[in-house]
């Protein structure tokens, strides 16, 4: 039996696609173009003969064209031969608003051209329905139907539910879906991948085209396109552009160099590259980032840059700034642009020559993805810059810039079994008709993103939706479905059941910024995202002020003010982007690579000929490359694929357990949460969090025994300690209120009013609590759970980490140091990125840093060691042993503090104070007569309440052995 998806290895000749085109089309392509792109050799035969194409092409490589020539030729046809009916026969679908206007556009004048061409009007109609379209647009829509329906993945579903307008979806012919990258990999993608199976069963006979950038694994992609059972030809050209990519450093060291001189050489090369290029387009890995970039550069070149020449985009500016922004890139009018994310989709911005990274971008598809933007026409070459802004940075951003020569692509995470989005659409079909249990399974599982559903997991849906749970109705959960045991039908309940849906329709959950008080004092605001990531007990800083997390309610978070306490969790923390699984172990073997060759002794020399080879770095960069690794190696041990190092280090008093998990921080999420959470159980202590994508520290009071902690946390009970660990965390609050609003559990709009995400938050919390009462197998709570886990965290990825461990294919390395590790140096600075001042920050890494290299000294010197002990897993009983004997040693160390305090209070004698402390030792003879007749009084009665419990229950048991 062949592939249902099979790549597409020879392009069509010239001839085949000259031949499918009419006259007028054919005269049109050749007035604009010289020849056909190869995504269009590739494409353009298989989507006129109605076949599912997965193209994947970089930015500008006329994707786009491609999907739509066969379409306006047979459109065409269709209208000069007199048989073009009125109803939609082909529908794009989007992410981006902005990015369906311009697709309008460049349609509405091809057609316009064509026209001319033939002399005549062809009254083809190209219309955009999006929810900025007015309700008079959609009346005049209904009765004459636009022939391309161009809508996004929310409004596609609204018109399968609209009963007059789906009848003009019934011929549908193709269905496009663009940049289907950037939907497949969140919620919007899910549901997009129901919408796209309710369209078929509607039009059987439809095509479907995907339209994507570079992605990986490309055949996954193809899958989540057609779903299941269906066939799928996919055409790869994911690199036929030239890139030009570089990774550059403002200054030759970046550890050495002071703050001052690393901002001014970073500005100055900015400022340099800008003045070198015609529009540059500058990306950031956060907002704020944006704002102080635009900001700095006029600052320091007042006579190069103003308000006319140079602008921010990004999510948090209105629509209008946006567009104004998006509109004078396209004009020319602007020499840079800089932004966060809301570039990196292929809307028109017309011409620009180099981007910039500020930053590593985190993943290899994002870099290309970004640089992309440049050059963005086909023949035009991908210009890019990544200025890396310390070590971290250069090394990840030299193996990210390998990896894109070499086309190893990050794997795409698609979510799966989604059940919350399953209640939507379930509703949204119900609506429509009455159907069956059965047929409905089957059209479910017919999307990609179900096609392994459970029939249990699709029956608790519909028993949620049907009002099974009576008890959910004190809490305005109704039911919103029938179901008819014998017969298997499912229908609608109420009269209101398709306004509902129409006014609560989506997955993008509403956002706000949480109230920050103490008691009844409000301080200030924090956005949802950094609320999620805190835990009662972290320290966070606002307004210059540190403050301990108690507890939220609703959109309000309780505080109290802290002093002298590092804070936990960074105000900036929520902004950053993960790195990426598959880049995380590039680096972790590029590493081990270097490690090797510094173990035999090679020299400097042939590990920088190793690198030159290796990377695509010029001599500065390999050469701070090489000193870091070196320092790190001769300091303490390089973590990498094959060996996980834990660093014990004590810093203001507190114990930090460092574990190097160069895994991103997806995964080191869970890695972080699942060893404090046994932490806290096996040995009863509290337990602070810190975490990066390099790695993750623990705090404690006393020493982690992380053997001990392996032996009750391991793969197979992973998701089982995870699924309590988060249990009754911020995270899982927020994760359920906005499944209980996708599920329309919670009705964000119900006969015409808002529900405010205050009261949202509310009533998910009050629905919590109810859910877990009725079962811990409840789909919506099972689905917060596993969107925490798999979206939000990586616990697939962090599952591997535990079987290397168990396996022996992963060890683990225990050292000790007296200082943090290079490696460490900014997963430990990060807890005090809010409470210094940056360039303070800058000066407490230099002199980190400093102290290691004199430490290094002089261990060569033989004047110096560093501890380093390594554990195997066979260490465990040793480690357990010592374990004991530090929480006997606890014990006596609190019957001692308890002994001295009623020893101040009643005047005890000195010798007798000192015979109880020989007893709480240990020792069991040689005891003085006069003592143990005064011991004998002292337990005979009743005992003076200045005695502790703790400290009798002692002695009465001692007495009997002495």
């Amino acid at each position: 039996m062949e592939p249902l998806i099979v790549e597409k290895k020879e392009p069509n000749s010239i001839s085949e696609i000259d031949r499918i085109l009419n006259p007028y089309v054919k005269q049109w392509f050749y007035s604009r173009f010289k020849e056909y792109s190869l995504p269009q050799l590739f494409g353009v035969y298989e989507i006129h003969t109605r076949q599912n194409i997965l193209i994947s092409a970089p930015t500008g490589a006329t994707k786009t064209l491609t999907s739509f020539l066969s379409i306006l030729n047979e459109l065409v046809d269709s209208a000069l031969g007199g048989s073009l009916t009125d109803s939609i026969h082909a529908v794009y679908v989007s992410p981006l608003k902005a990015l369906n206007n311009d697709i309008q556009k460049n349609l509405i004048e091809p057609l316009q051209e064509i026209e001319k061409l033939c002399g005549k009007e062809l009254g083809i109609r190209v219309l955009v329905r999006t929810g900025d379209t007015t309700q008079a647009q959609k009346s005049k829509m209904l009765k004459k139907p636009p022939h391309i329906l161009i809508t996004t993945p929310e409004s596609l579903a609204i018109v399968l539910s609209s009963i007059k307008f789906k009848e003009h979806l019934n011929d549908t012919s193709w269905l496009i879906i663009d940049e289907i990258h950037a939907l497949a990999e969140s919620k919007r993608g899910v549901h997009l991948s129901l919408s796209m199976e309710r369209l078929q069963s509607i039009s059987p006979g439809m095509c479907r085209v995907g339209l994507s950038a570079t992605v990986s694994p490309i055949e996954e992609m193809a899958q989540y396109l057609v779903g299941t059972k269906r066939p799928c030809k996919i055409v790869d050209v994911q690199f036929i552009k030239m890139l030009n990519l570089k990774v550059l450093s403002p200054v030759p060291n970046l550890i050495t160099a002071s703050y001052e001189k690393k901002q001014s050489e970073t500005y100055k090369l900015i400022h340099k590259l800008i003045s070198e290029h015609k529009t540059t387009l500058i990306f950031t890995n956060t907002r704020s980032a944006t704002e102080r970039v635009v900001h700095t550069l006029k600052e320091m070149f007042p006579a190069e840059y103003n308000d006319s020449n140079i602008a921010t985009h990004h999510g948090s500016l209105s629509k209008q700034l946006r567009f104004q922004t998006e509109e004078n890139l396209r004009h020319g009018r602007l020499r840079c642009v800089v932004c966060s994310t809301s570039l990196e989709l292929g809307i028109d911005i017309g011409f620009i020559d180099l981007v910039i990274l500020l930053g590593s971008p985190k993943s290899v598809a994002r870099a290309i993805q970004r640089c992309g933007r440049a050059g963005h026409k086909l023949h035009e070459t991908t210009k890019g810059r990544i200025i890396v802004l310390d070590r971290d940075d250069l090394v990840e951003c030299s193996v990210l810039l390998k990896s894109a020569v070499e086309k190893k692509i990050d794997r795409i995470h698609i979510p799966k079994n989604c059940l919350d989005v399953l209640s939507q659409h379930i509703y949204g079909i119900v609506i429509q008709a009455v159907t069956t249990r059965h047929d409905l399974y089957d059209l479910i599982r017919n999307s990609y993103c179900y096609s392994d559903l459970s029939y249990d997991d699709f029956t608790s849906v519909l028993d949620f939706l049907s009002g099974k749970y009576v008890s959910l109705e004190d809490r305005h959960v109704y039911a919103k479905i029938w179901v008819d045991e014998e017969t298997g039908n499912i229908g609608k309940r109420g009269r209101m059941a398709r306004l509902i849906y129409m006014t609560n329709i989506g997955t993008i959950p509403d956002e706000s910024y949480v109230t920050v008080k103490i008691g009844e004092m409000p301080i200030g605001k924090i956005d949802e995202a950094f609320l999620e990531k805190m835990k009662v007990g972290d320290i966070f800083v606002l307004g210059g002020q540190t403050y301990q997390f108690k507890y939220a309610s609703g959109m309000v978070a309780q505080v109290i003010p802290v002093s002298g306490r590092r804070p936990t969790v960074p105000r900036w923390f929520s902004e950053m982007l993960p790195l990426s699984f598959e880049l995380a172990n590039e680096i972790n073997r590029f590493r081990r690579l270097v490690e090797e060759k510094l173990s035999v002794g090679r020299s400097k020399a042939e590990i920088l000929d190793f690198m030159h080879d290796y990377l695509y770095v010029d001599e500065n960069g390999a050469n701070s490359i090489y000193e870091y690794l070196k320092e790190q190696f001769q300091y303490a041990k390089i973590s990498h694929d094959k060996d996980l190092v834990l660093e014990h280090t004590v810093q203001d008093g507190r114990k930090h357990a460092v574990f190097h998990t160069l895994y991103g921080r997806r995964v080191n999420d869970v890695l972080s949460r699942g060893f404090a959470y046994a932490v806290s159980r096996t040995q009863m202590r509290d337990v602070d969090i810190g975490i990066n994508d390099n790695g993750f520290v623990l705090s404690t009071d006393k020493k982690i025994n992380v053997f001990r902690v392996l032996r009750v946390l391991n793969s197979g009970n992973l998701r089982e300690v995870m699924q309590a660990a988060i249990d009754r965390t911020e995270v899982l609050k927020r994760r359920f209120r906005h499944c209980a609003g996708r599920s329309l559990m919670i009705l964000r709009n119900y006969k015409g009013r808002e529900k405010k995400v205050g009261r949202q938050q509310v009533s998910s919390m009050l629905l919590l609590s109810a859910v877990k009462r009725i079962s811990e197998n409840f789909p919506i709570l099972k689905e917060a759970r596993r969107e925490v886990l798999e979206d939000l965290m990586d616990i697939e990825n962090a599952k591997k980490i535990f079987i290397g461990l168990e396996s022996g294919d992963l060890k683990i390395h225990e050292i000790t140091t007296d200082v943090p590790s290079p490696f460490a140096f900014r997963l430990m600075a990060d807890g005090y990125t809010d409470i210094m001042k940056i360039e303070d920050r800058h000066e407490f890494l230099k002199r980190m840093h400093e102290y290691v290299l004199a430490k290094i000294d002089l261990k060569k010197r033989g004047l110096d060691r560093v501890a380093k002990v390594e554990f195997r897993y066979e260490d465990i009983w040793k480690a357990e042993e010592l374990q004991k004997e530090e929480k006997k040693q606890d014990e006596k160390d609190v019957l001692k503090t308890q002994l001295l305090k009623v020893s101040r209070r009643i005047n005890l004698p000195s010798d007798y104070a000192f015979e109880i402390e020989r007893l709480i030792d240990g020792e069991r003879n040689g005891f003085r007569q006069d003592f143990l007749q005064w011991l004998d009084i002292l337990l005979s009665d009743v005992v003076p309440l200045v005695w502790s419990d703790e400290l009798i229950k002692f002695l009465v048991k001692v007495k009997k052995e002495i």
